[in-house]
């Protein structure tokens, strides 16, 4: 090697330009590792270790099946437990396809642009550490870009809007994609301009970061296989060296809730969300008993048990969701035991469905917000259709019947809300409302769903929260007024209820249930009307 061959006085990088003489044995080599990227990367790459200082990147056997998974797919996406090595495996890989790939730019993007060129000075540094027969001549090397002699680049930057205006990208890299603010409104734009051609790339990695977020939203899409995406998951075991013992020991360091956010691989909610981490992490969901139209059902009506529906009603355009909750309040701790969800519904329509399956749990009361859409809902609930059991404010009010969600009901509301959930007062089993709660963030001085998620079905929650305050509630689960509401309408009640068990319609399979109501039996299809 001669200085004149180096790059801008740096000895380790080959310049544009110089002459390539290449043994047989070198000829044979660079063909080897152009084919094998494991193998150039176990042979070529050295890496700086925190311990051993500049050491050959020797890959675990994950990192190896990681290189084999980034190779062999199109759209890749990581999930990866902290201080697992997938940031470097990455760079590694990325020095091998711009060494390789003629005429490919590759786009580096993190969620601040310090940690891309942070990136990128690690590919540089790998870069001066290969042979100069595998490498070709650099044209530009620089903290933003390097440029080969083979028409390969590679720019670093932060995402953003403008990060790859313009240019062609045959691999786009994002790091730590669940931590990009406005990852959503970026990816959109990004990804038309990537996969324009037949054969670019895509990688994401990333730690997990809350649900809701885009990357959470490609990561689940991969793994229920509706999306492009082919998911790798690096689990905190997979790593040499940690097992049951050092688990316990980094538990009892920091938090069980800190390991499942750093280590765990767990998609749990932000540190500013209204219901604390830990009781968001000890919420299950459960699957429904019962399915149809988006109404979700988790338990039967049961006999002398009174339920509170509360409602939010959106306008039906395809954004914000219509939505109630069913909640049995006979006594504690207050259960969940059915949701509606639909972002189509017509207001004009929506007071039938709410009718429907409030005489199907026991003439339950229902408590409508009544902002805006609201108000056309409760009216045509309370006086056409001419359900009694409305939650009413005033009688003399246009505005009395349902609830009107001030900021002060909103703050009661919010504040019960944490009360009953954090003192497991109210068991939230519904997989859509546990969602929206791990999203349900402190936004100035109220809450709200954070960016690109929805609330609607925590709003039942949060005016449910605020009903249990009021005196009504109170007396309405008074142990000797329950027996005594359920004695005047029962008859009521058996004759205007929506049925709700078998209906034999002459196939040979039925649902049935036990008559004590604690038991459904699925065996077969059924409608409930």
């Amino acid at each position: 090697m001669h200085k004149n061959e180096g790059y801008l006085g740096n000895i380790n990088v080959k310049r544009a330009g110089v002459a390539a003489q290449w043994t047989e044995e070198e000829i044979l080599e660079y063909k080897k590792c152009m084919e094998n990227p494991t193998h150039f990367i176990e042979n070529y790459i050295k890496i700086i270790s925190l311990d051993d200082g500049l050491v050959p990147f020797k890959l675990r056997g994950y990192q190896d099946d990681l290189i084999t998974h980034f190779d062999e797919s199109r759209f890749s996406i990581v999930l990866a437990c902290r201080q697992s090595g997938k940031s470097i495996t990455t760079c590694a890989y990325l020095v091998w396809y711009l060494l390789f790939q003629p005429e490919q730019t590759i786009a580096i993007l993190a969620n601040k642009g310090s940690t891309a060129r942070e990136m990128l000075a690690r590919i540089t540094t790998m870069l001066e550490h290969v042979p100069f027969f595998l490498q070709p001549g650099t044209k530009v090397l620089n903290k933003g870009s390097i440029e080969f002699e083979n028409d390969s680049r590679i720019i670093a930057s932060a995402t953003g809007a403008n990060s790859i205006r313009g240019l062609s990208v045959n691999l786009l890299y994002l790091d730590e994609f669940a931590f990009v603010d406005n990852a959503e409104q970026f990816y959109t734009s990004t990804y038309p301009v990537v996969t324009s051609g037949g054969k670019s790339k895509v990688i994401i990695t990333s730690t997990a970061n809350g649900i809701g977020n885009m990357y959470h939203k490609l990561y689940e899409g991969a793994l229920a296989e509706k999306n492009e995406y082919q998911p790798y998951t690096i689990n905190w075991f997979d790593v040499p060296g940690r097992d049951e013992k050092w688990k316990a020991q980094t538990i009892a360091n920091t938090s069980e809730l800190q390991f499942e956010q750093e280590f765990g691989n767990s998609f749990l909610g932000t540190g500013n969300t209204l219901i604390s981490a830990n009781c968001l992490l000890g919420l299950q969901g459960q699957d429904a008993l019962w399915t149809k139209e988006n109404v979700h059902l988790y338990q039967q009506p049961i006999k002398e048990h009174i339920y509170v529906m509360t409602v939010d009603v959106a306008r039906g355009r395809g954004q914000d969701y219509s939505t109630f909750s069913v909640i049995d309040v006979s006594e504690k701790p207050f259960k969940q035991v059915g949701i509606y969800r639909d972002n189509m519904i017509s207001p004009l329509l929506f007071p039938d469905i709410i009718e429907r399956y409030a005489k199907l749990y026991n003439e339950a009361l229902v408590v409508v917000e009544n902002n805006d859409q609201g108000q056309i809902v409760v009216n045509s609930l309370y006086y056409d259709l001419e359900y009694a059991n409305v939650f009413t404010t005033s009688s003399v009010k246009s505005t009395g019947i349902g609830v009107t969600m001030t900021r002060k009901v909103k703050q009661i509301g919010c504040s019960t809300l944490k009360e009953l959930m954090e003192e497991n007062k109210l068991q939230v089993i519904d997989k859509f409302t546990i969602n929206e709660l791990v999203t349900f963030v402190g936004k100035g001085q109220s809450y709200e769903a954070d960016g690109g998620n929805h609330d609607d079905l925590v709003m039942n929650l949060v005016m449910f929260s605020w009903f249990v305050t009021t005196p009504y509630f109170q007396s309405l689960t008074d142990l000797e007024l329950k027996k005594m509401l359920y004695a005047e309408r029962e008859q009521m009640a058996e004759d205007d209820m929506v049925p709700f068990g078998i209906i034999d319609d002459g196939s040979p399979t039925t649902h049935s249930y036990s008559e004590g109501g604690d038991i459904w039996t699925v065996v077969g299809d059924v409608d409930i009307y």
